[in-house]
């Protein structure tokens, strides 16, 4: 079972890194193949906490070989501001390896991304500001720079220069802010190229050696289904392709060499940012999620938006990826309530839904219809297999897995790296 990707089922922050690390110790390579430092991955390792950015979360399990491959915008600094961080705390970084196809996030990009946003006003998606938008906009325009590029100081000056002359007048004429020099840019980016040399390879012909080889490659996916900008809630989403399809385009992999797809899917559901939410929560109960499950986002700091758990669009993920598996997470949170509702459908001016709206405006309007399922107040974080889960969260989340569209093969009961109950081997 060479090639297994796992990817977000709902908006993010379903805790996709406890999942990658869950596989970490058995597989040879995870690879981050889309998204920039806009996501994060917190990964628990017995006392000690790793919030991760743009690497993959395989970077903290020894033998394993993580990749940043072509789907993925970089920020160069970021990355060697986490590398450093990792190090410092006894993390061998010295296998990382980085498309020479991957897109470079400049100053620019970031600067465009911040005055953007804030000149549309009220119309704000959400952005993180981190310029991971107008680099992948660069990228489609054909005048985006490449992590090959930096190697080769003659076309990166041309390319900067290209990118600049355009700008340039969008930053002064448009946002009233100062013109970007290509010397300050050219420079910086120079300047990190020793450092960069030894990392860099062609990750595509890497990793489909290993998958000849028999060995096991973990494609990691960060934020999730309904942030992919051709099948999420449109314009609220990020600026790639956060499903499995965007595994093959993102790391050099053909579709037919990935063989299982775990989606990570929350016990309820949370959100960052803009855009619609139907089980969204402005109630105690909301409040009780986000402090329990500690619902903060790991790279901004953001309070996430919280609500129940949203069947329609569990199914939807396990339609639109392939779902093969399930990984449920923080059925922990849910510990002590008397009721736990779940949303079974859609009321769209008293029309039923039973899957989501194709129409962002009927998504927009959608009335959650629930099913509520009785609760539990036994401490489950030292359950190991599923028998050993109070008779109420068993019912649950049997409830959860026929509406979901997939089997539930994993279950976190806590925050450690072992608080999880397994029903199906991910890797058999």
């Amino acid at each position: 079972m060479p090639g297994i990707v796992v990817i977000g089922a709902q908006w993010g922050d379903e805790g996709k890194g406890k999942a990658t690390d869950l596989l970490g110790s058995r597989v040879d390579y995870v690879v981050k193949f889309y998204g920039g430092n806009n996501a994060g991955h917190t990964v628990v390792i017995g006392d000690e906490k790793y919030a991760l950015h743009l690497l993959p979360s395989g970077i903290l399990t020894p033998g394993v070989t993580p990749v940043i491959a072509n789907g993925v915008v970089i920020d160069i600094e970021v990355l060697f501001d986490e590398l450093e961080a990792l190090t410092a705390r006894g993390v061998d970084v010295s296998r990382l390896l980085i498309s020479a196809n991957a897109h470079v996030i400049t100053q620019y990009h970031r600067t465009i991304d911040k005055v953007t946003e804030r000149f549309l006003g009220k119309r704000q998606i959400g952005t993180t500001g981190r310029g991971i938008g107008p680099t992948y906009a660069d990228k489609i325009n054909r005048v985006g720079i490449r992590m090959q590029d930096l190697f080769d100081e003659n076309i990166l000056r041309q390319k900067v220069e290209g990118a600049l002359d355009q700008k340039n007048h969008l930053l002064v004429k448009v946002y009233n802010r100062r013109a970007i020099g290509v010397d300050e840019v050219v420079d910086d980016l120079l300047s990190y190229v020793d450092r960069l040399r030894p990392m860099v390879a062609d990750t595509s012909l890497v990793l489909n050696a290993a998958l000849d080889e028999g060995k096991t490659v973990l494609f990691e996916g960060g934020q999730a289904t309904m942030l992919d900008v051709d099948h999420g809630t449109y314009p609220f989403v990020t600026s790639s392709n956060a499903t499995s399809g965007g595994a093959a385009t993102g790391s050099g992999v053909a579709p037919n060499r990935l063989d299982r797809i775990i989606a990570v899917v929350k016990a309820y559901t949370t959100r960052v940012g803009a855009g619609p939410f139907p089980t969204e929560l402005h109630d105690e109960s909301g409040e009780f999620l986000r402090s329990r499950g500690f619902e903060f986002g790991t790279t901004t700091g953001r309070p996430r938006r919280t609500g129940w758990y949203d069947a329609p669009i569990a199914r939807y993920a396990s339609r639109i990826n392939g779902v093969t598996d399930f990984v449920l997470t923080k059925l922990d949170v849910l510990t002590g309530l008397e009721r736990i509702p779940v949303c079974v459908a859609y009321d769209v001016d008293g029309v039923r839904f039973d899957e989501v709206p194709v129409s962002q405006t009927d998504f927009h309007h959608a009335v959650p219809i629930y099913e509520e399922f009785p609760g539990w107040h036994e401490d489950i974080t030292a359950a190991r297999t599923f028998d050993d889960l109070p008779k109420n969260a068993q019912d649950y989340v049997l409830a959860l897995e026929s509406m979901s569209g997939s089997r539930i093969s994993v279950i976190g009961v806590g925050p450690g790296r072992d608080e999880v109950v397994v029903c199906h081997d991910l890797v058999d």
